[in-house]
């Protein structure tokens, strides 16, 4: 299996090569050269297997070179931290099938790749004798997770960029209550799509990436992908098993675009997803863009769900290589366009085809708040602002003739000020943050300019 960039202008490379480049060196991103297809059968047999086995089955297609037994071991220390037997348990509640992603380290569903992509890292290092400077960006939960997925490992610096103040208190504590000498958590002063900005910029000085030796934890790194390409596939099963059903409706709460793009490749592989709803909130770039075939930048917009508080969905590149059939300069146009002007339009067969794969909607702030307490009302179970969005949504876009599942991405603990809004009542703390608050924290608060945090991480390199 090799690897090819959006933009067509690097030779193919390995997974090994892909997973350590992280942004393609052309500015794109990297994306298999051909995607595998499973049969009815294989899909069957996937539905028997542990989360473990499944992760070990898929991945395995995927990532040449690395011998079966060293993947195993990867994959089976990567879930041994999780808290849920089955890593990512399905629940049914009030109609519908809830996918449960927040049973890791930090009680969200980065933590399903980033444990895994820690270990990756770990192990490709020390095969090559190398040093890593991790570079990344989070607007809220792939931060936490990504520290705590590399934290105290040898041959590796991690440097997060969170947007200051402009994450849950929750998020915040759990990244800076991290005081490994090998992480840094800088708080810049701007929003989650400078952070985005400037981290493909720095990748983007390719002199600097390689004296540097920089490498990506955001979903711009395909590894990130794959690895969430696998509970697609063990949800469907799960719900299969229950009902019998042919196909399923998945929705999900995103706004950088990762994760349904997993859910997407999961498609092409052959699992029978109807369609991918996708939920936004307020910041409906997305949304738009499925619906009116409009991707143009807005205004952020803070809301109770701040990890979809983003604009610039840095995924979406993945998605328009596919739309526009492969056609790499087709896609080094349109991302010329977009840097250009700000946005990009599609026509009516383009938008034809895109709902061939998605439905969308969105949730304002006060439907989301009204989500958590309606669903709490019926069942008793508490989502998440993020949650209630794809809940909210999936409901809308889908009319039961087949099984609607609902990625659950994170905690509601790690949006308590949201759901006592909604439900007059704190969620229960789990054990991992008894506590946090106070904890020893160590943070940076830095401007949100490219040269500031280039200077940070060659001050701090490993």
């Amino acid at each position: 299996m090799q690897y090819i960039s959006t933009r067509g202008q690097i030779q193919e490379i390995s997974f090994k090569e892909a997973v350590m480049m992280g942004l393609a060196d052309d500015g794109g991103l990297l994306l298999p050269a051909s995607i595998p297809s499973l049969s009815a059968g294989d899909i069957a047999a996937l539905s028997k297997m542990t989360y473990p086995e499944l992760a070990l089955r898929i991945i395995s297609l995927f990532a040449e070179g690395i011998p079966a037994d060293d993947l195993k071991d990867l994959v089976d220390r990567s879930y041994s931290t999780f808290s849920h037997k089955e890593v990512t348990p399905v629940v049914h509640q009030d109609g519908i099938y809830i996918l449960e992603l927040f049973h890791g380290p930090t009680l969200a569903f980065k933590d399903v790749a980033l444990q895994f992509l820690g270990n990756l890292f770990e192990y490709l290092l020390k095969e090559r004798g190398e040093k890593m400077n991790i570079l990344g960006a989070t607007s809220g939960d792939t931060g936490s997770a990504a520290i705590y997925g590399v934290r105290g490992k040898e041959n590796i610096n991690i440097f997060i960029l969170h947007p200051h103040q402009k994450v849950s208190p929750i998020q915040e504590l759990q990244m800076t209550t991290v005081t490994d000498p090998n992480v840094f958590n800088l708080a810049i002063r701007g929003t989650f799509d400078d952070g985005q900005r400037i981290v493909k910029e720095v990748f983007g000085d390719l002199d600097f990436k390689s004296e540097f030796s920089l490498g990506a934890v955001n979903s711009i790194n395909w590894a990130r992908v794959l690895a969430q390409v696998v509970y697609y596939f063990y949800a469907f099963g799960r719900v299969q098993r229950d009902t019998g059903c042919k196909e399923a409706y998945f929705s999900v709460p995103t706004g950088n675009f990762g994760d349904i793009f997993a859910g997407f490749i999961a498609k092409r592989m052959g699992l029978p997803i109807r369609r991918l709803i996708l939920a936004t909130n307020e910041n409906d770039i997305l949304s738009r863009f499925v619906g009116k075939g409009d991707y143009s930048i807005a205004d952020v917009v803070e809301t109770p769900a701040p990890s979809m508080d983003i604009q610039l969905a840095s995924n979406f590149e993945r998605y328009l290589y596919y739309l526009m059939d492969q056609d790499t300069a087709k896609v080094r146009k349109a991302m010329a366009d977009f840097s250009s002007t700000g946005g990009l339009s599609f026509d009516a067969n383009l938008q034809q085809r895109v709902a061939q794969d998605f439905l969308s909607g969105s949730a304002t702030r006060s439907e989301t708040i009204d989500t958590i307490r309606d669903f709490y009302q019926k069942t008793g179970y508490i989502l998440d602002p993020h949650t209630a969005i794809g809940v909210k949504v999936g409901k809308e876009q889908t009319g039961g003739e087949c099984p609607l599942i609902c990625l659950a991405t994170a905690h509601p603990a790690k949006f308590g000020d949201a759901v006592q809004e909604a439900i007059n009542t704190s969620p229960t703390m789990p054990d991992s943050l008894a506590g946090i608050e106070k904890r020893p924290s160590r943070c940076e608060i830095i401007d949100a300019e490219t040269d500031a945090v280039r200077n940070f991480v060659e001050q701090h390199s490993c």
